[in-house]
């Protein structure tokens, strides 16, 4: 970390010793032996706008996702984030024989966090030995790279293809071949295009051979058109015994959510990559990267615990991208879970961690709602309030998609207060005025508006919100809920604050709702949950988010009185988001070991073969839960690590760590005070 204030704090946040050891390489790697018959949950290489998820069988994906494109399909009359044409799958034919899982041994698969690039290691016993890596250029964000490397180990006739393959529910699906001939240069163009399942939506993809051979050399290119959902492209070669042979494709996939005319520009952005050449893109991807990674959380002593925490940072990185208005949905780009929906996950949970170590990213996860904030007002209006209501689950439009079975919909409201906390989180540690003229105000003052005629006026002190679905969503229909009072009050005061901010008069109802708004307490003082909660089981943390991340409790004793009465009554079929949060606390109250016992129970029980994915809950089965490893992190950085976001911007409070960490440093962020930043 920066500061230009170095009596606040060091230029890094160290805990522990005066410097940090170079980490050893293995926690960059996530690897992971294959073997047939066994569970399987792929890991997923992503770029902020693709994800590629990786498969059990060589050289294949099980699936490719793209952001921001939604249709409605197979999936609950809601919309759904669109899985693509499948354009980055290949096959290999070896003296005329096709490879497959039962042709190969020693198959492994490693994932480089550092450089986000997944290799896959098989051998074809007597034939050769093969490795198959995969990139979602970071650097191209519609575009990926598979790198081929095939070593003979007797003299062998080799077939690779490249393969694309539509999806079920892609409709009106064409298959295209052409060849762009140059003196310089053949590129051979393998592209599809089809229609999403209500039409609404043209999907394109491409791909091209990247050859090593200069162009007088280069194989022959067959084009085998098989059915209207699959085609390819291959080319064949002779490897003598001992030789290796590289060559590379290059791939694209848009749609028209994207771009106007989707089919041309998935080809010429193929012929882009493609004439770039393999080393350029490598380099130019590995470079994104390091950029990214100059942000890291580095901890000495628990090796395991290191790999686990920056695999979780290395899938919010790969979910996410600056220079959007895309969002995170809980899964991620790892599948179509939930729908690929935007919920409070992404405010809440994985927003902080990147908001801190890469605000440039954070503030696309704002962009997403700010663009659609005319939805959320019609949205209020619907509903009979003022302002701006954020639907539960958001897609392309902004409008509610939450199936209509759930009544999460219609009644989890603490949604909207969430957006507002986040965009004042993000001043905070910003203090871009200009984006909180632009930006962030329209949106506070609404969601502000919206509480004010949300609340029931019964009395001084008694300015209810009835009738709503809190954190713990187990409990349906409650008045008064812990949570979303306490989220209430504390983004009208924020919308207040930053209209002073901007040299504006605040609507002084907004101070004067959060001054009624009542959290409710049981005879023993504890908070209470709800107005009818009686101590059952709870889905997640609903009181314990006022201490953190809401900082509305403050007192040690409340806060202490509160984790005991409501740890116990956790749900081990919960969420991993819940056990975070009270990690976070106990760190912050320096009982580092009841703090770690936590910390790995917030997501050891969710791992899942053979990457160690996480699924939502323990024994899940649908990775990645990209909103667990948000709290997870949180844990780090705010419990252990001790930040803090603040109208001085980042700071630190003390806190201590688990005896089995040497130290802790969390690179690339700005501490400082206000002070420093004006004198900036």
């Amino acid at each position: 970390m920066k500061t230009t204030d170095k009596n606040l704090l060091f230029a890094c946040l160290w805990l522990g010793l005066s410097s940090v050891c170079a980490q050893q390489q293995n926690t960059w790697l996530v690897t992971a032996p294959v073997e047939r018959g066994q569970a399987y949950f792929g890991v997923t290489v992503a770029n902020g706008m693709i994800g590629l998820v990786s498969s059990a069988e060589p050289m294949k994906v099980k699936d490719v996702v793209l952001n921001g494109a939604y249709d409605y399909y197979q999936r609950g009359r809601v919309s759904n984030i669109l899985k693509s044409f499948n354009h980055v799958n290949m096959a290999l034919d070896i003296d005329g024989r096709r490879i497959g899982p039962a042709d190969v041994s020693g198959f492994r698969q490693e994932l480089d966090m550092r450089t986000a690039i997944l290799t896959s290691t098989f051998t074809v016993p007597g034939k050769a030995e093969v490795r198959h890596r995969l990139l979602a250029l970071r650097h191209l964000p519609y575009c990926a790279l598979s790198i081929v490397t095939i070593k003979a180990l007797s003299n062998i006739h080799i077939t690779p293809m490249s393969i694309i393959e539509a999806p079920d529910h892609l409709a009106d699906v064409h298959n295209l071949y052409s060849e762009i001939d140059r003196p310089h240069a053949r590129i051979p163009l393998l592209t599809s295009v089809g229609k999403s399942p209500s039409g609404r939506l043209t999907v394109a993809a491409s791909s091209s051979f990247v050859f090593p051979e200069p162009h007088g050399r280069q194989p022959q290119i067959i084009h085998e058109d098989w059915d209207y959902n699959m085609h390819l492209a291959k080319f064949s070669r002779n490897i003598a015994a001992g030789e290796e042979y590289t060559f590379s494709v290059v791939s694209s996939a848009v749609s028209s959510a994207h771009y106007n005319d989707p089919l041309n520009e998935a080809e010429r952005l193929t012929v882009y990559a493609a004439l770039e050449k393999t080393d350029r893109l490598l380099q130019r991807h590995v470079a994104e990267w390091e950029q990214l990674w100059k942000s890291d959380i580095i901890i000495d002593g628990d090796e395991e615990v290191q790999r686990d925490v920056r695999f979780a940072l290395y899938h919010l990185y790969a979910f996410a991208r600056q220079g959007t208005a895309l969002s995170l949905s809980p899964m991620g780009l790892s599948g179509l879970g939930y729908n690929g929906h935007i919920f409070w996950d992404t405010e809440l949970w994985m927003y902080p961690p990147l908001l801190v170590l890469q605000p440039a990213i954070a503030r696309s996860l704002l962009e997403y709602r700010y663009q659609r904030l005319d939805a959320a007002r019609r949205n209020a209006f619907a509903h009979g309030y003022r302002g701006a209501m954020f639907p539960w689950e958001s897609s392309a439009e902004g409008s509610e998609d939450t199936p209509v079975w759930a009544l999460t919909g219609p009644f989890q409201h603490h949604i909207t207060a969430c957006v507002g906390w986040a965009f004042w989180k993000y001043y905070q540690v910003t203090h871009d005025r200009q984006w909180l003229r632009e930006r962030g105000y329209p949106v506070l003052k609404e969601i502000a508006d919206f509480w004010a005629s949300r609340v029931e006026r019964k009395a001084p002190g008694q300015y209810e919100i009835n009738n709503v679905i809190g954190a713990n969503e187990w409990q349906e229909n409650i008045n008064n809920n812990a949570f979303t009072n306490g989220m209430a009050i504390v983004v009208l005061r924020y919308a207040a604050q930053a209209a002073r901010e901007l040299g504006l008069q605040p609507d002084p109802d907004w101070e004067h709702v959060a001054s009624n708004i009542p959290i409710l307490k049981f005879p023993d003082g504890v908070t209470r949950e709800n107005a009818t909660y009686n101590g059952e089981e709870i889905k997640q943390a609903d009181v314990n988010l006022l201490a953190f991340p809401l900082e509305l409790i403050t007192s040690r004793e409340q806060i202490e009185k509160d984790l005991r009465y409501y740890e116990p009554r956790m749900s081990p079929q919960g969420p991993a988001m819940g056990f975070s949060v009270l990690s976070t606390l106990y760190a912050r109250l320096g009982q580092a070991e009841k703090a770690y016992e936590l910390f790995l129970k917030s997501y050891r029980p969710n791992m899942v073969p053979p990457f160690n994915v996480l699924a939502e809950t323990a024994g899940g089965t649908n990775p990645y839960f990209a909103t667990g490893a948000g709290g997870m992190l949180q844990a780090v950085m705010f419990g252990f690590g001790g930040l803090r976001i603040t109208d001085q911007g980042i700071t630190r409070i003390p806190t201590a760590l688990p005896a089995s960490w040497k130290k802790l440093e969390i690179t690339g962020i700005d501490l400082y005070s206000r002070k420093s930043r004006k004198q900036k």
